[in-house]
């Protein structure tokens, strides 16, 4: 009998240990932090890339047909909130080391850098995950979500957004944020 309750005891114990100990989705640091004053938090409907359909090529539109939506959070870097930035962009590090998350390309430019990732398989993306960083201005994470994207013609649509005449003012603060 005492045998059986230390037994149970130490298996709970150990489930308490890996409940503590498991890592956050992406999804839920979102929801977590979209009320936070230092994030900035943006869902974007596709339609706000204005893109016309009849002037894309037909691999352009099956790219933009897989696209859903795009989630954006960024956290502006302040001189007050340098240890908060400092613990929020090791909690983003530590969620994209999921190993579900498959390293498509690294970034690194004057501005920052950073790495996109996508959960999925190579020829069928649920989501890309566009992760960004800058010790001077903050980190901005962005997740783009699609049913079955193709990794080539989302580099193919993505030329075709360059060129498009997007309403910079709609995203609002992270306009900003993204311009300086």
């Amino acid at each position: 009998m005492k045998r059986n309750i230390i037994s149970a005891l130490v298996l709970l114990a150990v489930m308490l240990v890996a409940a503590c100990n498991s890592t956050q989705s992406l999804q839920e640091y979102y929801i977590d932090n979209s009320e936070n004053p230092n994030f900035i938090s943006l869902d974007v409907p596709t339609s706000i890339l204005n893109l016309e359909e009849s002037d894309l090529d037909e691999t352009q539109k099956e790219a933009y047909q897989s696209l859903r939506k795009l989630n954006l959070l960024a956290f502006k870097k302040t001189s007050t909130n340098e240890a908060e930035y400092t613990a929020e962009k090791a909690k983003v590090s530590a969620i994209l080391k999921d190993k579900n998350y498959k390293e498509l390309m690294k970034l690194n430019s004057e501005f920052g850098k950073g790495v996109i990732k996508y959960l999925g398989e190579d020829d069928a993306i649920d989501e890309v995950v566009i992760y960004g960083s800058s010790d001077d201005k903050g980190f901005a994470l962005i997740r783009v979500l699609g049913n079955d994207m193709n990794p080539a013609h989302l580099m193919q649509l993505m030329q075709a957004i360059q060129s498009a005449d997007y309403d910079e003012d709609a995203l609002g603060d992270i306009g900003k944020f993204l311009k300086g």
